[in-house]
């Protein structure tokens, strides 16, 4: 799985209808027919993203990487694995749900599996026992569907709060949110309680990779350009399409996360 650079926080996205979200589906999908430049990145609205990624930063400082230093020093670690496990069992009737609208019968049927076994014999998802009995998961979203319908991924965009997106991959995360099964299934209660365990799992993934993050956000040359390379190359990988260095050229491997290649 590729290294996503993001500040993410959930919402419930209860406010969201299916009406406003077809209109907004049909917005951005006109922005995804655009292919990249000659160097692999299609950023026009880079001057808007700089500010958004500015203020990401500065919320990381001062809000979200100290709650995730503070959330992994206090809790113990087996109670993050569980929280984690959760956030996962959670995350699976909606990759199911785009395997199906992928038509990829057999990683439906894995993640289905998967997850009928954490239900049962994993006590509700607090232990990821599939995993351990060789069943990984298959994970995927809507951006990845739309990739697989043919949709292009349009002009790299930073979001508040979310961090480094595309426009297909901006469509993708609504309409995940707005039609997220498990949200759609549970009482407002128990859905915010599940938004809040999907909190709590970012937080310990941060705290988990915060090397990474901090040498990407304070310690590049320009923090902006190589968290921007570094989710589109990961991301097409991701989706198994082959990535183009700065010169145009292919290239379906990963880049090495610590080398900065802005530095002087």
């Amino acid at each position: 799985m590729g290294l996503k650079i993001s500040l993410t926080a959930l919402g419930t996205a209860s406010g969201i209808g299916i009406a406003p979200g077809a209109a907004l589906l049909a917005l951005l999908l006109a922005g995804c027919g655009a292919g990249p430049t000659a160097d692999g990145i299609n950023d026009p609205f880079e001057t808007a993203n700089r500010r958004v990624h500015a203020f990401n930063t500065g919320v990381d400082r001062v809000l979200v990487g100290p709650a995730s230093k503070g959330y992994g020093g206090v809790v113990p670690e087996p109670v993050k694995r569980v929280v984690g496990n959760v956030a996962d069992t959670l995350d699976l009737p909606g990759d199911i749900a785009n395997n199906l609208l992928q038509l990829r019968i057999d990683d439906a049927a894995q993640n289905t599996l998967r997850l009928a076994t954490n239900l049962t014999f994993g006590v509700g998802g607090l232990f990821d026992f599939s995993t351990a009995i060789g069943l990984p998961g298959e994970p995927t979203d809507f951006g990845e569907t739309l990739h697989v319908w043919g949709a292009g991924e349009g002009a790299y965009v930073e979001l508040p709060l979310a961090g480094p997106s595309t426009v297909r991959d901006t469509v993708g995360m609504a309409v995940d949110l707005a039609l997220n099964p498990v949200r759609l299934a549970l009482p407002t209660k128990e859905a915010n309680a599940a938004t809040a365990l999907k909190l709590f799992s970012r937080l310990g993934d941060r705290d988990r990779f915060s090397e990474t993050v901090e040498s990407i956000l304070y310690d590049s040359a320009d923090s902006y350009a190589q968290a921007r390379l570094l989710y589109l190359q990961n991301r097409r990988f991701e989706l198994g399409q082959d990535t183009q260095s700065s010169d145009g050229s292919s290239d379906d491997s990963f880049i090495d996360p610590y080398e900065d290649p802005y530095a002087e």
